[in-house]
């Protein structure tokens, strides 16, 4: 399957990761209150730190090994074998963790039945194998799948979640979504692989495990350690403001995603063949993507942040008007971050360098934390994320040019910009005399049809003037 009809999958994947929580996400926050929602994003977050321990690398690490052994049933089941027991390993630790500190730390004892709960979803995130699928490129079987259990989710969600005390079963309906999943994955792969206990071999890969595994978890430090910290520190309110304020911004960096995950197998491979030129190519098209729908996304999205968590939340959440706006442009940074670690740093293998990048980040996002979060609380912890994230695209960018001479194109980032003045004046001109939804709807229409306008006539960007022509065949 070529990569357009894995991108559209796989665009259909991550979208829908968003989309259908943001379909029930106004009427949660309605009816539990900002508290209750904080309670859950909060004890999500701690349980998503225990799966980040117990998968360490193995995401990254899976989809490598498989991608390069899929041709080869007997290597592939080689390798599945290997990195499942490597995982149950880690898996098993993090549980008995999980537990000890339930019992021992009073924020988490408060809530024990969610860490019961959300323990069920660390066993079975070991059995959900996406790296499996995704390194064979299934993304059809794995978007078919995600979209059936997804709606199921949100049906479950609008009959069950009926008053604020129902938050534990909202929280419990979020962890099954993790379940059924798996069990789907697991009774799956069969159709490929058996699981064989006798040809396990460890000790090619527990090194990336634990190197990519490091680098995730110091990339946490400053993205998902956000949440718990703030949730420890400021409470559940405040990180109620905090996830409602991201709501968009991970949707928007969604599509961006699903085009990088897509990209991580076939530059893996290009990289194998020696292809350096295609691995240049490919990433300049990345460059272009992201600055085509990226400006004008922030720029819209800043300008009418009240109105979008009117939409989104309701009353009660003005507290995240702020927090949105300084991270709206993270769809950007972290745009470029992902072309440079994801496309290039990891299928080169330069795993030593992606751990220097998070440790740098982790580095500023700690010090950040510790001066920022406790005095501005929600829109602190937004601050200390924009920090991280740049201290990170700085670094990456230093070594990818030091790894094959590619820089940040410079050029295109200030063609760019310049467009979106132009963005932003119409945004601000129709919100001053259209200041309703009416004006977000205009103004959305208006960006998107001029940014088309000025990518095909003045940038003559290929990319795009192919997309429009519906050129299905890939350069």
């Amino acid at each position: 399957m070529g990569i357009k009809k894995n991108f559209a999958y796989n665009s259909i994947l991550t979208i829908s990761g968003y989309i259908f929580p943001l379909l029930t996400f106004p009427y949660v926050s309605r009816v539990l209150g900002v508290t209750n929602v904080g309670i859950c994003n909060f004890m999500d977050s701690v349980i998503n730190y225990f799966i980040l321990f117990s998968m360490m690398g193995i995401g990254v690490t899976g989809i490598r090994e498989v991608a390069k052994n899929k041709n080869d049933r007997k290597s592939l089941s080689n390798v599945f074998s290997s990195l499942l027991t490597l995982n149950a390993i880690a898996t098993i630790i993090i549980l008995i963790i999980l537990i000890l500190v339930t019992c021992f730390v009073p924020k988490l004892r408060e809530h024990w039945q969610l860490m019961c709960v959300g323990g069920v979803k660390v066993l079975f995130n070991l059995f959900l194998i996406e790296w499996f699928f995704k390194g064979l490129e299934e993304f059809r079987y794995i978007t078919i799948r995600s979209l059936i259990i997804k709606v199921s989710f949100v049906l479950s969600v609008f009959i069950f979640v009926r008053k604020a005390d129902d938050y534990k079963i909202y929280f419990t309906l979020m962890c099954l979504l993790v379940v059924v999943n798996a069990i789907c994955n697991w009774f799956y792969r069969r159709k490929f692989i058996l699981f064989d206990i006798h040809n396990i071999t460890l000790k090619n890969y527990y090194k990336p495990f634990l190197m990519i595994g490091t680098y995730m978890l110091l990339t946490s430090m400053y993205t998902s350690f956000n949440v718990a910290f703030l949730g420890f520190v400021g409470g559940e309110t405040e990180v109620g403001y905090y996830t409602t304020a991201t709501k968009l911004y991970t949707i928007i960096l969604s599509l961006f995603t699903a085009f990088t995950s897509v990209m991580l197998p076939r530059m893996s491979a290009l990289v194998s063949e020696g292809n350096i030129e295609r691995v240049k190519n490919l990433t300049s098209k990345s460059f272009d993507i992201l600055f085509c729908f990226s400006f004008p996304l922030i720029i819209w999205s800043v300008i009418f942040a009240p109105e979008i968590i009117r939409i989104l939340a309701g009353t009660g959440y003005e507290g995240a008007i702020l927090p949105m706006r300084i991270v709206v442009p993270l769809v950007l940074i972290i745009g470029l971050e992902q072309i440079l670690v994801l496309q290039i740093l990891m299928p080169f293998r330069a795993d030593k360098y992606i751990l220097i990048n998070s440790i740098i980040g982790a580095l500023v996002g700690i010090i950040a934390n510790l001066l920022l979060v406790n005095r501005f609380l929600s829109v602190g912890s937004s601050i200390v994320w924009i920090l991280s994230e740049c201290a990170v695209l700085i670094s990456a960018a230093y070594f990818v040019w030091k790894l094959i001479r590619i820089k940040l194109p410079v050029k295109s980032f200030i063609v760019n910009f310049v467009y979106g003045i132009a963005f932003f004046v119409i945004c601000l001109v129709i919100r001053y005399y259209i200041a309703n939804y009416w004006g977000m709807v205009i103004s959305a229409f208006i960006c998107g049809v001029l940014a088309l306008a000025l990518q095909i006539f003045i940038s003559k960007n290929t990319l795009v003037i192919n997309i429009i022509r519906l050129r299905n065949k890939e350069k």
